[in-house]
């Protein structure tokens, strides 16, 4: 069976953590909420600490959601965030996108935000989602689009961010800019193109709490994280150059004024 094969470049680092435990079903998948019913069936992908997986089970009371990571060590965190907000009708559990570990027409929806980016094979990631959606039922997938970020004002280093965070993400067996891809994805994967809803959503940095918090935890992030050992181990960055990207973010979050958009592209599939 496929398995993964490339390398999550974020880890689970605090600063990573910080911007995870942010988000929220109707901040991160808003384009699938209206699709909804009580008694679902959901399979969130990539759960991560939980945040969206705990949202989407009180959204569904008389269902079921499961979360399911690749990596074991975050779910932990993720049990934690369920309790602590009262759902009971979750659970976690370990497995590879690539090859799920479940029957056909398993879900009724099949979500997964943030994830095909970093996975080695997004087209067969879909087929499996596919596969285990029943009919009638919803795969729906979000996903960044890093070369289409934007922000202003213009501050030395933060286009040396970019530039490094792509080939660090490609190198990992990634692509960063998944978010155009994936209507091209889904087709590929076997989806009626007239059961393909595609949209685009953003998030926008821009208040003075808003952009300390984005840019410190990329400032966090560009040095102490996994992504930044892999930009060292992998050649592709110094020390030094990772410091100076690191003060870029905080300069650009020192701005009187500043805008940081990040640009996701949504499908939402019938089966």
């Amino acid at each position: 069976m496929p398995q993964e094969s490339a390398v999550y470049t974020h880890g689970h680092h605090e600063s990573v953590l910080r911007s995870h435990t942010w988000r929220t079903a109707t901040n991160s998948a808003g384009y699938l909420l209206a699709s909804l019913r009580p008694d679902m069936r959901i399979l969130d992908v990539g759960c991560g600490p939980g945040t969206i997986t705990a949202d989407l089970a009180a959204l569904v009371p008389d269902g079921e959601v499961t979360g399911l990571e690749y990596a074991p060590d975050i779910l932990p965190q993720a049990r934690a965030t369920a309790t602590e907000r009262g759902v009971t009708n979750v659970h976690f559990a370990v497995g590879d996108v690539h090859a799920l570990d479940y029957p056909d027409d398993a879900f009724d929806v099949v979500h997964a935000h943030q994830v095909l980016q970093h996975v080695g094979d997004p087209v067969q990631a879909l087929r499996e989602m596919r596969r285990v959606t029943a009919p009638g039922g919803i795969v729906a997938v979000r996903d960044a689009d890093y070369s289409a970020m934007t922000w202003y004002p213009a501050v030395d280093g933060l286009p040396d961010w970019l530039d490094l965070y792509l080939r660090v993400a490609r190198a990992n067996g990634g692509e960063p800019d998944a978010g155009r891809r994936l209507h091209a994805w889904a087709r590929q994967a076997g989806f009626d193109p007239a059961q393909i809803t595609a949209t685009a959503g953003t998030w926008c940095y821009h208040t003075p709490q808003e952009r300390s918090w984005w840019s410190e935890l990329w400032a966090d992030r560009t040095v102490t994280s996994a992504y930044a050992g892999t930009a060292v181990d992998g050649g592709h960055a110094t020390p030094e150059e990772l410091a100076r990207i690191g003060r870029a973010w905080r300069e650009w979050g020192a701005q009187e004024d500043g805008w940081f958009t990040v640009l996701h592209g949504e499908i939402l599939c019938r089966v």
